[in-house]
């Protein structure tokens, strides 16, 4: 039998060694399926419930596994569904390869049935990267370019196949004119650095201050120690951004923690106080965060050159690796023999953790969700993985949970949307299907996505050996960030028509799939929940109902953003006296200290 089109797209697949494809079937990828059946499922298709949840569980997959997610969907509404997952991608930089159905050859321009322009509906998001398959010979360049890439530039591409060319008999490349051969998979990525001279610029820089501040993001990953090497020479602090969350671990002594709406008072004194500063690996977009244009004098180190001396008036813009980069700079900078500042460093942030337990520990109605996060950091194992969704729920996971050195955790960080908790635990596990992995997820995230992506973990939970998959429901009936940001940004009341959601039970909509599932509605019941989720034997949803008048308001919130509440209550918010009560009880924590 001869080899066709679609058989070749996966044999070319498997020499990526790709292990699975995040997908939905659909007729305009026929081909491609029939052609799973014959390969026998290798690489595997990993049926989700929605094409967009196909696009988030390959980012998921690609944030924590480091390599290509890959994700597949039919021509029309199936293609139009994946952009949201690849926008995602696009915004974190991801990298993820599309691969998308369209219509046969002979009926485009006849406006049949799921007939879309794709190349137009994937030029902004699959910018870096877009081909249409119109002949077979266009095989393996098109593949080998689309991961590569994807890889290179940290970005999502695409590959558009008319359903009859899957179906075609494969004809490789000749050595002919207007034909395009490829090489063999596999590349190996060089370490930039930038020229010694620069070097040798930022750490004048570096030498030169005397209240050093580092921000690190994603792109510091890779470069954990030298960054504490860093910070333990110049006697810096070190903030976060939400996406660099898992680059040092929480309990560095000099760690201020999340930075931005999000972020926590250590991190925002940090820059409010101090001369110098590194951002290194991050695109953190608020500058109003970041300290005072003219007080510090900035460097700034990033692989991408595209993403430099944006943020912050920098003096020094270093582009080049970020393990590489410091590891060529560190023998460059003296150690600061006065350590007044990591003293005070170091102060602030011990008070604020001991403000986040008294905080975690205010009573509320039912429980306080600040307490499910901190229950848990008290808890979570050692090799965990992380996921959280966007929402209050987000604040939670930015201020309260610990993270330790060796753990993973991501979110949609750029695009912020909602929905992607579940489907990047689901990724989680197939990249790391021996780790736990626990999933902080909105009840409006829920709905919207997470409870059909239930399903799917049901319905591959065999597959992994280490079983356990918690996802953590804070159930409050409430669109909460929208609500806060409502009553903070605009002064209005709460809209109970827009914000309140339906009451669901999710843990027994987890029991009916044979998943465990626990409901909460005690605060000291919530302990206990976790340390019985991360022995269980299977995946486990907790629903745990929590208070939504406790304030995500930062501990830095600005007198407009306190006048607005206050606006809102006095115009009729319907929780307004319970809003004040917790709001107060809060934080007299922090004006405790």
């Amino acid at each position: 039998m001869a080899q066709t089109v679609a058989d070749y797209v996966l044999e070319r697949l498997r020499d990526w060694d790709v292990r699975q494809v995040f997908a939905y079937p659909g007729d305009g990828i026929n081909g491609l399926v029939a052609a799973f059946g014959k390969a026998d499922n290798q690489p595997r298709f990993v049926q989700v419930r929605h094409e967009e949840m196909a696009a988030f569980a390959a980012v998921g997959y690609a944030k924590f596994s480091g390599r290509t997610g890959v994700c597949m969907a039919t021509s029309g509404p199936g293609a139009i569904h994946l952009l949201n997952g690849l926008y995602d991608a696009k915004l974190d930089h991801v990298p993820v390869v599309a691969i998308v159905g369209q219509t046969a050859r002979s009926a485009m321009g006849g406006s049949y049935q799921q007939e879309v322009d794709l190349q137009s509906l994937f030029k902004d998001v699959a910018s870096d990267y877009l081909v249409e398959v119109n002949v077979p010979e266009q095989l393996p360049n098109a593949i080998d370019r689309a991961i590569r890439v994807a890889q290179a530039n940290r970005a999502p591409t695409a590959v558009i196949i008319p359903n009859d060319v899957q179906e075609s008999d494969y004809q490789p490349p000749q050595h002919a004119f207007k034909h395009v051969p490829s090489s063999a998979p596999g590349t190996a990525w060089a370490a930039p650095v930038a020229p010694e001279r620069e070097l040798a610029r930022a750490a004048e820089v570096v030498n030169a201050g005397e209240k050093v501040a580092i921000l690190v993001g994603q792109g510091a990953r890779g470069a954990a120690e030298q960054v504490r090497e860093l910070a333990d020479l110049t006697g810096a602090g070190v903030a976060k951004a939400l996406l660099g969350k898992d680059v040092l671990s929480d309990e560095l002594p000099y760690v201020t923690g999340s930075i931005g709406l999000l972020g926590t008072r250590p991190s925002f004194e940090l820059m409010r106080d101090c001369d110098t500063l590194l951002i290194i690996g991050s695109n953190f977009p608020y500058s109003q965060f970041l300290p005072e244009f003219g007080q510090a004098r900035a460097v700034q180190i990033d692989i991408d050159g595209r993403f430099i001396g944006m943020r912050y008036p920098t003096e020094v813009n270093l582009v080049g690796d970020a393990a590489a980069t410091l590891t060529a700079m560190l023998p460059m900078l003296s150690r600061k023999e006065d350590r007044s500042w990591r003293e005070k460093v170091e102060k602030d942030v011990a008070g604020w953790w001991s403000t986040m337990a008294e905080q975690s520990d205010v009573d509320a109605r039912p429980v306080n969700p600040m307490r499910i996060v901190s229950e848990l950091s008290r808890r979570i194992p050692d090799n965990a993985i992380v996921t959280a969704d966007s929402g209050s729920s987000t604040n939670w996971y930015a201020r309260n949970l610990k993270l330790r050195e060796g753990m993973l955790a991501s979110l949609s960080g750029t695009l912020a949307t909602m929905g992607p908790g579940v489907p990047y635990a689901i990724g989680a596990k197939f990249a790391h299907p021996d780790r736990p992995v626990i999933a902080l997820v909105g009840d409006g995230a829920m709905q919207m996505n997470g409870m059909a992506e239930l399903i799917t973990i049901a319905h591959y939970r065999h597959l992994w050996d280490d079983q356990r998959c918690v996802v953590c429901v804070f159930h409050n009936n409430d669109l909460n960030q929208v609500t806060w940001e409502l009553r903070a940004m605009g002064g209005a009341p709460k809209f109970e028509e827009s914000q309140t959601l339906p009451d669901v039970d999710y843990a027994a909509f987890a029991r009916s799939l044979g998943l465990g599932g626990v409901t909460v509605t005690e605060p000291g019941d919530v302990g206990t929940a976790w340390a019985d989720a991360l022995i269980a034997d299977r995946p486990v949803v907790l629903d745990i109902h929590c208070d939504p008048e406790v304030p995500p308001i930062p501990p830095h919130a600005t007198f407009d953003q306190m006048k607005a509440v206050t606006e809102a209550v006095l115009k009729g918010d319907p929780e307004a006296f319970h809003l004040i009560a917790q709001g107060v009880k809060t934080k007299l924590q922090e004006l405790r200290r």
